[in-house]
């Protein structure tokens, strides 16, 4: 692993911890109990990939979402920049994580296999 990757995954780390503190102290309810899975810095650390818990969430819930954290984003970074100590932080792009729903229909057809099998 270069010096480089290092250093995107470190950042990756601590966005994963900043990301919902700043959350967590927005007026919106909505946007205080979101859970963040993941969060992927691009190469030059200049964008990061925010991806979000949909659990719960129905489509319509999550459009609206995602438009109220595209107003509050700067502000996020803002909240990030100041608590990391960073120069420049990422803008953040934030998604719905789509991987939680595929690994629980997988989880479920293995279940499923595994009853049919036993019978």
């Amino acid at each position: 692993m270069t010096v480089e990757e290092i250093k995107r995954k470190r950042a990756d780390s601590l966005l994963r911890e900043l990301i919902p503190e700043a959350l967590s102290q927005l007026g919106d309810e909505r946007l205080r109990g979101l859970s963040v899975t993941e969060v992927v810095c691009s190469r030059g650390r200049d964008d990061a990939d925010v991806y979000l818990d949909p659990t719960g969430i129905d489509e319509a819930a999550q459009k609206t979402i995602l438009k109220q954290l595209k107003k509050v984003s700067r502000g996020l970074e803002a909240y990030c920049l100041k608590s990391a100590g960073w120069f420049k932080t990422p803008r953040f792009h934030f998604r719905f994580d789509k991987e939680l729903d595929r690994v629980k229909r997988m989880d479920a057809l293995f279940d499923q296999i595994e009853k049919e099998l036993r019978s």
